[in-house]
């Protein structure tokens, strides 16, 4: 098998690391770099439970070649929280009662993540159409969609 040398930055730290050609960017994640954060779903890109930011975009991993990432920013949902303190998103998932299995949820945070860094003060439509490429079969989403919503101020700023 063909192999190639990477070097990206996972979570603010640089990596480098050889892989075979044909590793997704869940792969690298999962199985060489011990983030399991990212899920392993559909493998399809349909169920978002493997979603993380590329260069800030959420991108599903599992369509990703690792070698795509070659020289970018890769953040996933271990990058989210500060040592023990939770990010916003995450306090605001556990005080809605946004995870029951929990199986979607770090495609769901980094989603949102994406959406509310680009604009933090999303309508309720934008936050739905956010996370449109993400399936739940638990929650029934109103209270994901509380849950992000929750981390918003009226002046736009993320809530801390």
């Amino acid at each position: 098998m063909y192999e190639v040398e990477l070097a990206l930055k996972v979570n603010g730290t640089e990596v480098s690391l050889r892989v075979p050609a044909n590793t997704t960017l869940l792969d690298l994640l999962r199985e060489h770099l011990g983030l399991t954060g990212a899920k392993r779903g559909c493998e399809q890109g349909d169920c978002g439970a493997c979603v993380v930011l590329l260069d800030g975009e959420p991108v599903a991993s599992c369509l990703v070649l690792a070698v795509q990432a070659e020289g970018h920013q890769v953040r996933t949902v271990e990058g989210l929280s500060q040592g023990a303190e939770m990010h916003p998103l995450q306090k605001a998932f556990v005080e809605e009662w946004a995870v029951q299995c929990g199986y979607c949820t770090s495609g769901m945070l980094m989603s949102a993540v994406a959406l509310l860094e680009d604009n933090p003060n999303p309508s309720t439509e934008e936050v739905k159409e956010a996370l449109s490429g993400n399936l739940c079969r638990c929650t029934g989403y109103q209270s994901i969609i509380r849950a992000v919503k929750k981390v918003t101020r009226p002046g736009g700023t993320l809530a801390t």
